[in-house]
């Protein structure tokens, strides 16, 4: 009997990029804000349309990740693809600009599609690159941070489809998009077959103690039952909280400051939007690759320890930064590309610490954490701001940040779980 023919390991890597294309449209949001606010919405209001998408984003992964054994990734990543789309093309028809509409159909419908997608090419990628799992799972979850850009740049800059369009009609075309780019990227999201590993990889080759892996596969059941995954909960939710805070304000603080240091209404917005859209998007992605690459180098723990106390340090300094567009610029750059950090670091700790096998499941339930950081962060951002107090926000996530690099000092080495 003829071998069967084992896919190109590479095309997962394209299809996962693809998905998480249009996955990251949630960070896109900032560009459809300042035509609510028009429509007399307040910026607590615009605020709670983002958290419901993360907190639907969050809490749905948890169900996507129990629904991959039962109806396989490609089809889990599918349906996810469909719900976005839906959302927004929904949205676009009969939204208008209701808070209530746009809330259930972008935030609730919009997120949980994101849900569903988001966790599959993260477990796939991971079974076909067991060698080198920070380097795939941070250059799959970049196309989160960049797809930012993309739709950032397609609603104003380059597609100028607001200006031309309105709002309404930009929603139902990303709705469109991103339901066939998604379908179209999860034709590759297959696991490899049983016992697969890739030629010249020795599993069972020793390790340092710095990137050593767990001996065992815990399912969510037990994994729920241990102390590291609440510590590594924990660090998550602070560093979450203070890059999503970071996001909601990042054009709404700056502009104030600028104006301050004789910078005109427009050209403050314009200095803001670049810092948002450009600077802090781009390095998100990087920090996402880049931040993975180190993992593989160092290991998990160390990366994150080192990435949340110089996060900490890039919050409190930003409040300083704000006013000056170089410093500005800077600013959104190392918070961007510290916050991208969390989506390869937490997914491989979690696959390091529990097991590769039923990563698809754990990190869901680790990924609470981004639902819990992402109610927060914006809402505390969005209140202080309504009250003129927006240094506060940023010093309070990053003592946050200072604490969870402390925290994540506390999680045992992997061996420690095989008792468990």
């Amino acid at each position: 009997m003829a071998e069967k023919k084992i896919m190109n390991r590479w095309l997962v890597c394209v299809g996962a990029i693809l998905i998480q294309l249009c996955l990251g449209a949630i960070y896109a949001w900032s560009v459809f804000t300042p035509s609510l606010e028009d429509a007399n919405w307040t910026k607590t209001q615009t605020q709670m349309v983002f958290a419901a998408g993360l907190a639907l984003f969050a809490i749905v992964m948890v169900l996507a990740g129990r629904m991959m054994p039962k109806f396989g990734p490609m089809k889990v990543a599918m349906s996810g693809g469909v719900v976005l789309g839906l959302g927004y093309f929904l949205a676009g028809i009969i939204g208008g600009t209701s808070f209530v509409k746009i809330l259930i159909l972008i935030g609730i419908v919009g997120g949980s599609g994101i849900g569903l997608a988001y966790v599959v090419p993260i477990a796939v990628g991971m079974r076909w690159f067991p060698d080198k799992k920070g380097m795939i799972t941070g250059l799959a979850v970049a196309g989160f941070g960049f797809g930012a850009t993309l739709w950032v740049k397609l609603a104003g800059s380059w597609g100028k489809l607001i200006a031309n369009h309105g709002l309404n009609t930009t929603f139902s075309i990303y709705g469109i998009a991103f339901c066939i780019l998604v379908i179209i990227g999860s034709i590759w999201m297959k696991f490899p077959p049983e016992g697969w590993n890739p030629e010249g990889w020795n599993p069972e080759a020793k390790t340092d103690k710095k990137t050593a892996v767990s001996p065992v596969d815990l399912p969510s059941g037990k994994m729920l039952k241990t102390p590291q995954y609440y510590l590594i909960l924990l660090t998550f939710i602070f560093g979450a909280s203070a890059g999503l805070m970071s996001i909601g304000l990042m054009k709404a603080f700056p502009v104030p400051e600028l104006m301050k240091n004789g910078f005109g209404d427009d050209a403050a917005k314009a200095i803001a939007g670049t810092a948002m859209a450009l600077f802090f998007a781009i390095f998100n992605g990087l920090g996402r690759i880049i931040w993975g690459l180190i993992s593989d180098r160092l290991g998990r723990k160390l990366s994150i320890t080192i990435m949340m106390f110089t996060q900490g340090i890039f919050v409190m300094a930003f409040i300083k930064m704000a006013g000056t567009p170089s410093l500005l610029y800077l600013g959104a750059a190392l918070i961007g590309f510290n916050f991208g950090g969390n989506f390869a670091l937490f997914p491989t700790i979690t696959a390091d610490t529990f097991g590769t096998k039923f990563v698809g499941q754990n990190y869901g339930w680790v990924f609470l954490a981004y639902g819990i950081g992402g109610i927060f962060g914006p809402i505390m951002g969005g209140k202080l701001g309504d009250m003129n107090n927006f240094p506060l926000a940023f010093i309070i996530c990053g003592i946050l940040c200072l604490v969870a690099a402390g925290i994540i000092s506390l999680v045992k080495p992997p061996k420690n779980l095989a008792s468990n």
